[in-house]
């Protein structure tokens, strides 16, 4: 890719994102290329269909949430590591939502597809993350990865807001802990 492509597609990227996080996905696509200072032929040409925006924006906020687990993944304290990502898990579903949700409607095979490997993305590095915390005995060590991100999840969906989901949160991270902690 040429470098002033590259550019509009960073630009796009962000301008997207920046309006979906404040007016939601069913923005005029024409203000995303307004915001991003680039023409509609090429928005059009990176992003055929609203579609295809919003699947490569979601990609940039999983890809960036996963990144962060890595990161973590080597931090001293194991806990405070597993925490810190289950914090921003939790204000990615509770902020994200209405982004994911239409990423998967009317999904074809390709989105189905993307979201099984989003999910299975995040799930290994919550994993990862899990299994180096119980092994400290930072959290309870019959604590299964699937009833973690369940129970974080649902935080996130019975949420108001992000900040409510990290209310929410920090309640469950008692019932994580191990017994006697």
């Amino acid at each position: 890719m040429r470098a002033d492509a590259a550019r509009n597609l960073e630009l796009l990227l962000a301008a997207a994102r920046d309006l979906f996080t404040e007016r939601g996905p069913d923005i005029p696509l024409d203000d995303v290329a307004r915001r991003a200072g680039v023409g509609n032929a090429t928005l059009y040409r990176h992003f055929p269909t609203r579609g295809d925006l919003i699947v490569a924006v979601y990609s940039d906020e999983v890809a960036a949430l996963c990144r962060h687990g890595d990161d973590l993944a080597t931090a001293p304290d194991a806990g405070a590591a597993l925490f810190e990502w289950l914090d921003a898990f939790v204000v990615h579903i509770a902020a994200k939502r209405p982004l994911a949700l239409a990423v998967t409607e009317g999904a074809d095979q390709r989105r189905t597809r993307l979201f099984a490997e989003w999910h299975r993305s995040i799930t290994e590095v919550a994993t990862r993350l899990l299994s180096r915390a119980a092994s400290v005995g930072a959290v309870r060590g019959d604590l299964a990865i699937a009833d973690l991100l369940a129970l974080t999840s649902a935080a996130a969906i019975a949420s108001s807001d992000p900040d409510h989901a990290r209310r929410l949160l920090s309640l469950l991270r008692t019932g994580f802990q191990p017994p006697g902690a």
